[in-house]
This record gives structure tokens, sequence and C-alpha cells, in this order.
């Protein structure tokens, strides 16, 4: 890391003064570990390459313009998450920046939180920018890591089992416009930005991905994360936020509960038997929601925990690896 020369010959780390002086005004932060540090981020001022000036009545002499703007460049890309299929990553910036996705625009929180995921399958190069209120930019390129998924074959499935009936049909449609619609709504809340906790405990039974192919026909992928669990037990809130979605008889999911986390974020639960909430409440996380059941097409009572970023699909077990930034 690039350092800049104290008259007395210490060395102090430059990001510390870039982040509070530098024009670029991207996300810096920087602890102060002893007073001459904090005297020094406090009051020297750096204009150009090769500029001198007076802090505490202590000579500042400036290395390198180029090597400032580098190290505020690292700074401004404070995310936590997995970059990879599945993933979903939440970042921090100052609160005034521009950040955009591709030529997507993220929503910027008062706090600076912003989130965006990948899909299953996601292989695309997606860039990063983010942009000060002076109109200066710093990119970067990211790339989801690509993952291997359980896939079974099955051979020797019953026709009738293969097609369901029309009714059947018809209903699973109006359920998925209802769980769309859901998953469209975009608060300003910032739930998902503190962290995500098992909304049971349980054994999984059932991981993000796998996928079913019967009679040489593949199946939609599983998208949750399964626990196995008894009738009636407690449900938990993974993240706070608000009930989006209850409808306790859905086609094939029976009992389901959609809770918004904020920016698109959002959990599912699947075949549940009861809920202690209702569609407008608000929940902490941690609160007792719903309990499990095998509601709808379940073979027995189990939890199907969801995570969505509007219709992007993420890996639940990847979102309890988030850490608060």
């Amino acid at each position: 890391m690039a350092n800049f020369l104290l008259k007395n010959k210490t060395l102090v780390n430059l990001a510390i003064v870039a982040s509070f002086t530098f024009s670029v005004q991207l996300y810096a932060q920087s602890e102060p570990s002893n007073n001459t540090q904090s005297k020094t981020k406090s009051s020297a001022k750096i204009i150009t390459e090769g500029s001198t000036e007076v802090s505490n009545g202590e000579e500042v002499v400036i290395e390198s313009k180029t090597t400032i703007k580098h190290e505020i460049t690292k700074s401004a890309f404070k995310l936590t998450g997995e970059i990879e299929q599945g993933g979903l990553v939440v970042g921090k910036t100052l609160p005034n920046n521009k950040v955009m996705l591709d030529d997507k625009e993220l929503p910027v929180s008062a706090n600076g939180d912003y989130t965006f995921g990948f899909s299953r399958d996601d292989t695309k190069n997606y860039k990063l920018t983010i942009i000060s209120v002076n109109g200066d930019r710093v990119e970067k390129i990211l790339t989801p890591s690509k993952r291997e998924y359980n896939i079974q074959r099955i051979e020797g499935i019953k026709k009738s089992i293969m097609q369901p009936n029309p009714e059947a049909i018809a209903r699973s449609r109006q359920d998925s416009k209802q769980i769309k619609a859901a998953r469209k709504i975009a608060s300003s809340d910032t739930y998902f930005a503190q962290g995500f906790i098992p909304p049971i405990e349980g054994i999984i039974t059932g991981v993000y991905g796998s996928q079913r192919v019967y009679n040489g026909v593949p199946k939609n992928p599983h998208y949750g994360l399964d626990y196995a669990g008894n009738t009636g037990d407690p449900v938990k809130a993974p993240a706070s936020g608000t009930v989006l979605l209850w409808v306790p008889d859905m086609f094939f999911s029976g009992g389901t509960m959609i809770i918004d986390h904020g920016q698109g974020v959002s959990s599912t639960f699947l075949h549940l038997s009861d809920s202690y909430v209702k569609q407008g409440d608000k929940v902490e996380q941690g609160q007792v929601v719903a309990a499990v059941g095998k509601s709808g097409r379940a073979t027995g009572p189990h939890l199907d925990w969801r995570i969505n970023w509007f219709d992007v699909k993420i890996d639940p077990a990847l979102v309890l690896k988030l850490q608060p930034l």
C-alpha cells in the first residue's frame, strides 16, 4: 500500500488522508490507530500530485496522485456475499453515490446499503459501477463462479403423474401470479443488510439447484432449502421485514408466506400448516411467524425456505453466510 511521508519521517497510511479529502468521494473508511493518524485525517488537504501542505505543523508530501485514486477505488467496492451462481451480494457506499449494475441503477439506502444477486445458471459478466456526486466513477467486473448441481434421472414414471389435470394447472398458474406480484415489490427497507439466521433448527434434506429428470424430461430445479420437521414446529423470520403474502392453500406449495426484507429481497416459506402473522404485519428477526406443515403437494412435513431478489432465485445457504458491513 502506498504511503506518504511526514516531515518527521513517520509513515502514515495514505488511505486515511485520501478518504477524507480526495474529490472522488467514494466509500472509504479507516479507523485511526494513534493520535498522529487522527490529527492528520482531520486537517490534511490533498490537492494535486507533488503538492505540499502543512498539517499540525508537519509538512505532508504527496508521492503519487494515481496511487491515491487506486486506494479509494479498492475501498469503494465494500461487498459481502458470494460471487457465484445463486449468490446474493450486499454492498455499502456513500449514500449520495449512484450504483449501477450494467445499465440498471440499484437503489442506495440512507446508510449506503444496496444489493443484487445471481441466478442458478448465471454465467454473465456484470459491470458494477459507483459514481460520485462529482461524476467520477470506478468500475469492477463481477463474474459469478459456476457450480455443480445434483441431477437425478428417473425413468418409468407414469404419464398420469407427468401430466397434471387442467384444473390443477389453472389453479397453480393463479397461485404463481400472486407470488410473482409480491416479489416485484421493492421497499426501501434494508433488513437484508443485517444478516440472516436459519428459520428452523432441523436437518437439511433438500438443497438449492438440485433437479430431477423424469423419463428424459427435465423438471424445474429446486430453488429452496428443505428442512426436516414435524407439523407445528415453529418457523422464525430469518431477517426482519414485512409480510407481503399469506395464502393457506396454494395448489402445489400449500400454506405459503412471503416476507419482504427490502430492495426486492424476500423470503418465501412453503407447505406451512399455520401462520401467526397476517399480510402487512412487521416482523422481527427470530420472531415465530408460522408452523411447519405438509400442505400442498408435499410427501411429509418439512419447511421449504426460498430467497429471491425480485425474480432472481437465490440460494438460502449462501445468504446465511452474509456478514453485516
